[in-house]
């Protein structure tokens, strides 16, 4: 069964390659989508694919990079899509 999570994480998640390991993680498990920095100091991201992968990557977020220090991961469950063909790091707001 195949799943799309969109997700906003919160706390110290900015400027840690909270990004930049949430990609290795992605690209590990399968999961494709993006991430990205958002405006307000959140991390912003869409995973999709096989459920437990994606599921995985949401309870990664809680963990994130060495240096970053998760508060919060909102999540909301969506239809898959099936539109992306790799995981990204996207840059701007």
């Amino acid at each position: 069964m195949r799943a799309r999570a969109h997700v906003w994480v919160s706390g110290r998640v900015q400027g840690v390659y909270f990004r930049s390991y949430a990609q290795d993680e992605a690209r590990r498990l399968g999961v494709r989508g993006w991430v990205r920095n958002n405006r307000d100091g959140r991390v912003e991201a869409v995973f999709e694919g096989e459920m437990e992968a994606v599921r995985e990557m949401v309870d990664w977020c809680w963990k994130g990079s060495p240096s970053s220090r998760v508060t919060d991961v909102e999540v909301k469950w969506e239809e898959y899509k099936g539109e992306f063909d790799d995981f990204r790091i996207t840059y701007g707001y």
